[in-house]
């Protein structure tokens, strides 16, 4: 008598679709078969799912023709409990402790159950294979609570939080945080309602204090700041402009009486100024008495209430995994996090072996466990690596090589020294001298382009200049105002940017001049970069400048080049040279190293570096081809990066500027010893099951960073952003495909960006540029195009490299 079967037959079809065919027979009397039906449906169950993966696999492989069916399938597995892992009702107290009760998949919670940590934690609502997904409540041991959505273990979404201190917040949320509109209600009284970002009141909203006192308005970071109102419950108010929570800017206070002051408000009284009306019905004397500092004085009695910090972010919350015996006990178990740190859900190749039965795999030896998939690829006779390649091997990425400080020091003998002297001077006798402290506020007049101050610095000095050992040479201050109150706007402090540029330490000029034939000087400090301009430049810089300069008091997470002066050195005597000078901040001055910059514009023509690789350093300014990576963002980052993009390029387009790109700085955080880079989803050298099957970002650090949000401080759009990037493959066939395909390869960064070259007029030159190239290549893939092209093709190109990081 045979009691086995055997399989007859595995046919694999073409790459394309994944097809898998399993043909079986029996030996033996059919009441045998029986007894081994569900050892088959086990095996079929497998099958399915394998080729549901492999379809997926394909697709990220050779197009888009079979995603919809592979999901389709993917999705009715996962709906279907008998044919794919079992749903039932557990009550369990798992290995650490931490007890359960409710519905069970796979080894993880999955459906509705109730779910309780040692330290008192409580979660109570949906679950979807080991994470919080959909609607709970999720309690603290000291009182605070949160019911409404949850996304991946994040507090996202609709939700109420109700706080230890009898505080309660009502609305929208993303991953922990307040964002979007709601309603927060203070245990003292107090009550806010509008927009909040990041867990702070931003944009427009409403906070009423217990008396009845409220004001409506912007605010920024928390505070109030923009435009708004101050009500007061006897009738009194102001309108105006705010600055760190005070009347900043012109503003109007008015009476119950119908009078009203109209003027300048500061915290200064010496920048106080304005004018008295009196209405018909007051008085003759009115409220000539009353003084604007008396308004600064109230409002000081009335402050905005500070939100409460958790002990524990429900993301941060571990889950214990119970250890099936279904899937026999060979398995070592694992802890893993709620928010998906470690994969959930997804059966290792071991346990599809221990389906067949009799073969147990051990995890507690040297062996390294298989990797997710591995059955997969080895079934199917594929993989990424060897289909996307053919012929061309994926090598595991490295570090470019170090390169030394850029630049060349400028010390005596230097060509370019004299020049550099007087840059300094110049500098320094228009930052020190002294200026009325300039209102945001800035009179049409400030802009004109005519606006701008000579200065003669003679060898021997002069009355406001000092001796130098310089040929004497004039000194030109384009806008001074402006400039001086962008600087203000930037919280640029005056004494540091003058050490920065004119202290004893010398500049340094970068080896070689850009494609525009300017040259570039940094700072010692690397804070600032300091750019020759030809004269069509700095005219457009003085044509946009009032644009540019609201742009910057409306958009303070602008992504465009920060301009911090304009200046001319003329030198005498025949020569009668002029050099026309811009100061920026530069965008790489950071404790990290950046590893690598890319320049991008969204065009193909030309945009590749030549170079071999081992030229290639963490200098080298690579371009669009060049780019191997998309560029994840988590999603309230996302949702502000588009948010300034559109902004951004709009500035940009309606000045009639084009040619700017998008330079991206990335540090790598993970680096093996011998300089390779470390993928977020690699297994560690000792195979340790904490760092196993990693998908995703270690979110230790983005925990840490909600739990506390003063550290938010020291991240801005575009500056120390912690992000993912996912490599990217082109096509071999397809020498000038822009963004690759994703691989699914992910590394931990820092990312730094900015729009720059934002100087370049869509004049006669580049108009013929744009029509000779034309003739020669397909228009869509030059450079020179007009502003309106320009700034859509950027948008899209960035919106394509850029995503949410799901």
């Amino acid at each position: 008598m045979h009691n086995n079967f055997t399989i007859q037959s595995l046919v694999i079809n073409d790459g394309n679709r994944g097809n898998l065919k399993v043909t079986s027979s029996s030996e033996g009397k059919s009441t045998m078969m029986g007894r081994d039906s569900s050892v088959m449906k086990a095996w079929e169950a497998t099958v399915r799912k394998t080729q549901a993966v492999a379809k997926k696999r394909a697709h990220s492989i050779f197009g888009s023709t079979y995603l919809v069916h592979a999901e389709e399938d993917d999705h009715k597995e996962e709906a279907n409990g008998k044919e794919g892992s079992e749903l039932y009702h557990a009550e369990k107290v798992l290995s650490n402790g931490d007890y359960y009760k409710g519905e069970w998949a796979d080894n993880f919670p999955h459906g509705k159950g109730k779910y309780v940590w040692t330290d008192g934690c409580m979660y109570v609502g949906e679950w979807f294979k080991g994470k919080t997904m959909g609607k709970g409540r999720f309690t603290w041991p000291n009182g605070p609570s949160y019911e409404g959505e949850f996304k991946s273990g994040y507090m996202d979404g609709t939700g109420t939080y109700t706080a230890s201190n009898g505080d309660i917040y009502k609305g929208q949320w993303v991953m922990n945080l307040k964002q979007g509109h709601g309603v927060k209600n203070f245990a003292n009284g107090d009550k806010y309602e509008g927009e909040w970002r990041r867990g702070v009141h931003e944009g427009h909203g409403k906070y009423e204090w217990e008396g009845g006192n409220y004001y409506v308005g912007e605010w920024r970071n928390g505070i109030i700041w923009g435009k708004g109102s101050f009500v007061w419950v006897d009738g009194n108010r102001y309108d105006g402009c705010w600055e760190d929570g005070f009347p900043k800017g012109n503003g109007t206070f008015k009476w119950e009486d119908g009078s009203f002051y109209v003027g300048n408000w500061s915290k200064d009284p010496v920048e106080q100024s304005g004018t008295y009306y009196p209405s018909e019905s007051s008085s003759q004397e009115g409220q000539l008495e009353w003084e604007p500092q008396q308004v600064f004085d109230e409002l000081n009695q009335y402050t905005v209430c500070a939100g409460e910090k958790v002990s524990v972010l429900p993301s941060q919350k571990r889950l214990a995994v119970w250890r099936s015996t279904k899937g026999g006990d060979g398995a070592k178990p694992r802890r893993m996090s709620v928010d998906g740190r470690v994969s959930v859900g997804l059966e290792k190749p071991i346990d599809r072996m221990q389906l067949w039965g009799g073969v147990e795999g051990d995890f507690s030896g040297t062996k390294t466990p298989p990797r997710e998939g591995a059955l997969d690829n080895e079934l199917l006779g594929l993989s990424i690596e060897g289909v996307l390649s053919r012929g061309t091997h994926l090598q595991t990425l490295k570090l470019p090589r170090k390169s030394k400080r850029q630049g060349e020091t400028i010390c005596k003998g230097h060509k370019n020294y004299e020049l550099m002297l007087n840059l300094q001077l110049g500098i320094r006798h228009s930052v020190g001298r002294p200026a009325p402290s300039a209102s945001l506020d800035l009179k049409p007049s400030a802009f004109d382009a005519k606006e701008k101050v000579w200065t003669r610095f003679p060898p021997e000095g002069s009355k406001y200049t000092p001796p130098h050992p310089s040929s004497e040479f004039k000194w030109k201050d384009y806008c001074p105002v402006v400039f001086r109150t962008l600087r203000k706007l930037f919280k640029v402090d005056a004494a540091d940017y003058m050490i920065s540029i004119c202290g004893n330490d010398a500049l340094r000029e970068l080896s070689s001049p850009g494609k525009s034939g300017s040259f570039f000087y940094l700072t010692n400090d690397d804070r600032y970069m300091i750019k020759t301009m030809k004269k069509a430049e700095a005219k457009a810089l003085l044509r946009m400048l009032p644009a540019y300069y609201n742009h910057f008091r409306a958009f303070d997470n602008a992504l465009v080049t920060k301009f911090y002066g304009l200046h001319c050195v003329k030198l005498t005597g025949t020569a009668q040279k002029k050099v026309r000078f811009i100061i920026m901040g530069n965008l790489f001055c950071s404790e990290y190293t950046i590893h690598r910059r890319f320049d991008l514009k969204g065009s193909s023509l030309g945009r590749i570096t030549i170079k071999p690789e081992s030229e290639i350093s963490e200098t080298t300014i690579l371009k669009d081809l060049d780019l191997n990576f998309i560029f994840r963002l988590q999603k309230c980052w996302f949702q502000d990066f588009c948010r300034q993009i559109d902004r951004d390029c709009e500035l940009l387009e309606q000045e009639g500027i084009m040619d700017y790109s998008l330079l991206v700085g990335i540090h790598f955080k993970d680096i093996s010893e011998n300089g390779h880079l470390i993928s977020s989803g690699s297994h560690s050298p000792t195979g340790d099951s904490e760092s196993e099957g990693t998908p995703c970002i270690s979110r230790a650090d983005m925990d840490q960073l909600l739990l506390d949000p003063t550290r938010w401080a020291s991240i801005k759009l575009g500056v120390n952003m912690p992000a993912r990037v996912e490599r990217t493959v082109r096509k071999s066939d397809c020498e000038l495909q822009l963004v690759g395909e994703p691989i699914g390869e992910f590394y931990e960064v820092v990312l730094f960006f900015g729009i720059i070259d934002i100087l370049q007029d869509y004049d006669i030159s580049k108009k013929l540029e744009h029509a000779y190239k034309s003739i020669q290549y397909d228009p869509t893939s030059i450079s020179a195009v007009d502003p309106r092209q320009y700034s859509r093709r950027f948008r899209d190109f960035i919106l394509r490299i850029f995503s949410e990081d799901s």
